[in-house]
């Protein structure tokens, strides 16, 4: 990249937005796209089929505080990897930027974004399931409130922390080609190297160190102190507290190369020390590589997740069945009679007489369920027998009114 960077001589830093540009060679242009799809369809499925079992849950009156900070994870890593990856893919392809100003001034922004969303987060979800599992709290009674307040200030307060990103981003023409590049002039290049180096640590190392010491008390605090202390965690707990900490450390060990590459550009720049090209993109695909192994993680492991998923597909097969059922049963004709496939009610017990037949003489006697009485019942309609009067023990108590 010497080339393309001694062209901008005259500013305190340069370098690409979007995705490294102007890469020349075969494995560039056709393996990185066809990687990026491939991370982006999978990462796509296994965050939809999270968020759906959580909404399934939810609408059942199952939800849990967890349950609402897994599914703002999901949908943080569904945005990851159906917006900003594309947008890696493409400039790789095209190796020249094409999406226009805007994309250009606003990719790098919003994938940062939802980076730190996605942190702070998962550190909420670890804070909320280690209260939970030290027993200070209930999860079947949250406040829908307290949490939606919680995830939009999470949000609020990401994209509020990344955009010094879009400040110096802009859409640069190169001899007949246009670049999306970063351009930091002399005069706020103080400012800027204030803010390379507290953004990563506000934003990737805190929640890392929030993360480890929750963990570490609430190993300790749930560790059985004696004898008779029988308030160890449940089998169930230790596995969802164990799919938890490998999403954690999943999260902070696929991440730390997008950081330390992101950090090593921008703070090793003015010695002429940038990392080089392979690391760059290797972090960049492995960062999107996390957003789709964190729903495999959920699906396979995680125990509410996954009857989640049961019980939606439950539900929609017997949705399924109803609508085929009501479907396939014959309409009634138009004069109101019934008709071929109509349900007839009977006494019970005349279904044991053999001469029963129904309105177009078909023998009822073929139908066993139909031809099958209960003890119990047959002896509650057996001294209620008539056949002038359905509901003949009303009559019964009548007459005994009027004798009275």
């Amino acid at each position: 990249m010497s080339y393309q960077i001694a062209a901008f001589q005259n500013v305190s830093f340069f370098y690409f937005a979007g995705g490294v540009q102007l890469l020349h060679g075969v494995n560039a242009r056709s393996v990185l796209p066809v990687i990026l799809i491939g991370i982006c369809w999978t990462g796509v499925i296994g965050n939809l089929l999270v968020l759906l079992s959580l909404i399934h849950d939810l609408r059942n009156g199952t939800a849990s505080e967890v349950k609402a900070l897994l599914a703002g994870l999901s949908s943080t890593d569904l945005l990851i990897t159906l917006l900003c990856a594309p947008v890696r893919a493409v400039t790789y392809y095209r190796q020249t930027w094409i999406l226009g100003s805007l994309l250009c001034q606003t990719a790098d922004w919003f994938q940062h974004s939802c980076l730190v969303a996605k942190t702070f987060t998962l550190a909420a979800t670890t804070g909320a399931r280690c209260t939970f599992v030290s027993g200070s709290s209930d999860s079947k009674y949250f406040s829908h409130m307290h949490i939606y307040g919680a995830l939009a200030f999470i949000w609020i307060a990401s994209l509020v922390s990344s955009t010094p990103l879009t400040i110096f981003t802009s859409l640069q023409p190169y001899h007949d080609v246009k670049l999306c590049v970063t351009e930091i002039p002399f005069c706020a290049s103080g400012f800027m190297d204030v803010f390379y180096k507290i953004y990563p640590t506000l934003t990737y190392l805190v929640p890392i160190l929030f993360t480890v010491v929750h963990y570490t008390k609430t190993l300790l605090d749930t560790k059985p102190k004696g004898d008779l202390d029988v308030t160890s965690v449940q089998p169930q707990d230790k596995g969802a507290t164990a799919v938890w900490l490998s999403v954690s450390v999943a999260n902070a060990l696929m991440l730390l190369p997008e950081w330390s590459s992101w950090t090593w550009a921008r703070l090793g720049y003015s010695n002429n020390y940038t990392p080089p090209v392979g690391f760059v993109i290797f972090s960049q695909v492995l960062m999107y590589s996390c957003s789709s192994l964190s729903p495999i993680i959920f699906l396979t492991a995680y125990e509410d997740v996954r009857h989640g998923l049961k019980s939606l597909w439950l539900f929609r097969n017997c949705r399924r069945s109803k609508r085929t059922s009501i479907s396939t049963s014959p309409n009634m004709e138009e004069n109101g009679a019934e008709g071929r496939g109509a349900i007839v009610i009977y006494p019970l017990v005349d279904l044991k007489h053999e001469s029963l037949e129904t309105p177009e003489g078909c023998d009822l006697r073929t139908d066993t369920a139909a031809r099958k009485i209960f003890p119990d019942l047959e002896h509650f309609w057996t001294e209620r027998v008539n056949t002038h009067d359905p509901l003949p023990w009303e009559s019964q108590e009548e007459k005994s009114y009027f004798k009275s």
